[in-house]
């Protein structure tokens, strides 16, 4: 943080003022007085050994996101010497041109050579700004527990009736859990997020530049207080995090991890019957979730671990916030919307990484691949007529090679972990990774960079767990993409995995164009992705049928006698409204 706030001193006190004129006539330039503020990248070069990053400047709008309002000035700072005194400014940007200093910028412009487009300084009114504009209305739903939290967090452990697990944020990697049971079953010792990547596209150097590991940033040292009600449900369980980082006194995020249990008002299953026997039966949608949120600057990140009554368990990622923006000027729109007067939205991808370290009934798993095919074949009963008959395609993957699926081509429908136990039925037990994703191309293989997010290639890949690689990425990728500290295509060596511990190693992404309903933030809806570990012939039949919330009545019962139907219990359950807890907020812990 002290490098930061050596390179605001060298940019806001040694060289703006030597463009004073014209970031006066464009941008209302006040000395000293910090009317804009400086917007960190990265990489910071060009090569390995390089220190310098540029930097955009923007309004400086109080209470409203910065990230909007680009003012079209860029610096590119050389910050390697050890002393910041001998720090320098490369190169200069503005509006369009590239300049050798701010010197020659306020030369030319006094010289009239300078076209300047002036940006009004819009202040915290219009869409800017995330306060409400109209008056308040009712109050929105509200979920509660009729008797009670059906869960229990005791420090780091959660347990209800029918999952245990350990969790936790990494500093730097952000949220993972450890040694996840289902009714006492361990089905994975781990499971973590181990990176976020953004790579943006523009026509400016910020935007053109720009690829973000946030891990290198710390995904958990910047995990923001959850505010009651918004982030989580209010009466969710909320959980404060302590962790030592660039310090010598530990630090404490209040409120950074919170646990609730939700009705997701879906039927997790149901059928009712009006044929030759009347009933009805079904179970509510009922989860269990953990969540914590990192602010990247300008995004949210949503982090869920989501446990489902059925054994399953989802893992997805939704993104919010600002989106980062740049100056409009020339062929804007190949690099994504215009979003306002002189704002472009630019195009870009993100990108997560998850570690999942499953023990499906055992730590000897083999990887098994299935899908579909038509097969022509005569009819048996008509053999002069052909028909196409589907049938199921299975495939034992032995090595890592052949369990490394690359972004963009077609996985098998079906991937999942198994052991050599069967269950009731002589299958092998197993969990299959579902994926939900629809993330945007790699970076090519032939940029210099792209080994230290080499990850990216696989939408899934499988390798064998070695305590040697423990993460797909290291902090030291961003800074220095060109040589990476940890390469994850290293993992992907061939290596028999038949039998073995097995890690599966999984990327959930999008692709964003920002658009003109991203302002003032982006939204969640559309903008989640994530994976599913859902049970294939683990269990004899579904579990979640001896789950108690089942309902279940027949048509010559009274289905509104409490007896009969649970659902029937609630108006006497649920007969008062929640004793809610006074509304409290953690504060705001980075500056």
């Amino acid at each position: 943080m002290r490098e930061y706030r050596d390179i605001d001193q060298l940019i806001f006190d040694r060289e703006l003022p030597q463009a004073a004129g014209l970031l006066h006539h464009c941008c209302f330039y006040k000395r000293q007085g910090r009317n804009l503020v400086a917007m960190n990248t990265a990489p910071r070069g060009m090569q390995s050994g390089d220190r310098a990053t540029w930097f955009g400047l923007y309004y400086n709008i109080s209470g409203a996101g910065f990230f909007l309002h680009p003012v079209g000035l860029e610096l590119l700072v050389d910050h390697k010497a050890l002393e910041p005194a001998h720090w320098t400014i490369q190169k200069v940007f503005f509006q369009g041109r590239y300049y050798e200093s701010l010197a020659q910028l306020e030369d030319q412009f006094e010289a009239g050579l300078v076209n300047v487009v002036l940006i009004p300084d819009n202040g915290t009114g219009g869409s800017w700004s995330l306060k409400s504009q109209v008056p308040r209305g009712p109050s929105p739903p509200l979920q509660f527990h009729p008797q009670g939290p059906r869960f229990s967090v005791q420090g780091s452990q959660v347990a209800s009736s029918l999952w245990t697990f350990s969790f936790g944020l990494g500093a730097f990697s952000g949220p993972r859990i450890f040694d996840i049971r289902f009714r006492g079953e361990r089905l994975a010792y781990e499971i973590s997020l181990q990176e976020a990547l953004a790579i943006y596209g523009g026509n400016s150097p910020s935007a053109l530049r720009s690829r973000y590991t946030d891990g290198g940033f710390g995904l958990g040292h910047f995990s923001s207080t959850l505010t009651r009600g918004v982030d989580c449900p209010y009466l969710a369980t909320y959980v404060d995090w302590h962790f030592l980082l660039e310090s010598q006194a530990p630090k404490t995020i209040r409120d950074a991890i919170c646990v609730f249990e939700q009705n997701q008002g879906l039927p997790l299953r149901r059928h009712h019957s009006d044929i030759y026997s009347q009933y009805f039966g079904g179970l509510a949608e009922t989860v269990l979730v953990l969540r914590s949120v990192s602010t990247m600057l300008n995004y949210d990140y949503v982090w869920d671990m989501v446990f489902h009554a059925n054994g399953a368990i989802e893992v997805r990622l939704h993104a919010t916030g600002y989106i980062s923006s740049a100056f409009l000027f020339g062929a804007a729109r190949s690099y994504g919307n215009r979003v306002g007067e002189h704002t472009l939205g630019t195009v870009h991808t993100h990108s997560a990484h998850f570690k999942v370290d499953l023990d499906v009934a055992g730590l000897e798993n083999w990887v098994w691949a299935e899908d579909m095919s038509y097969v022509p074949m005569a009819v048996p009963w008509s053999p002069e007529h052909q028909m196409q008959r589907l049938q199921v395609t299975r495939k034992l993957l032995e090595t890592e090679e052949q369990a490394a699926f690359p972004l963009g081509g077609t996985p098998p429908r079906y991937v999942y972990l198994a052991s050599n136990h069967s269950n009731k039925w002589g299958h092998p037990r197993g969990y299959r990774i579902q994926m939900l994703s629809f993330a945007g191309e790699p970076l090519p293989q032939n940029s210099s960079m792209e080994r230290a997010f080499s990850w990216g290639r696989y939408q899934l890949a499988v390798t064998r767990r070695k305590e040697e690689e423990p993460s797909s990425t290291s902090i030291y990728n961003l800074n220095d993409p060109w040589t990476p500290t940890v390469d994850f295509t290293d993992f992907i060596n061939n290596e028999t995995i038949a039998g073995q511990d097995l890690v599966a190693w999984v990327t959930a992404g999008f692709l964003h164009i920002p658009h003109a309903e991203d302002i003032p933030n982006t939204v969640t809806v559309g903008n989640g992705v994530g994976f599913f570990l859902r049970p294939y012939n683990f269990f004899d039949q579904d579990p979640s049928f001896d789950s108690p919330d089942s309902v279940y009545f027949r048509g010559d019962q009274d289905a509104g006698a409490c007896e009969v139907n649970p659902m029937a219990c609630l108006p006497q359950a649920a007969a008062c409204a929640p004793d809610l807890p006074a509304f409290s907020h953690g504060g705001f812990s980075h500056s």
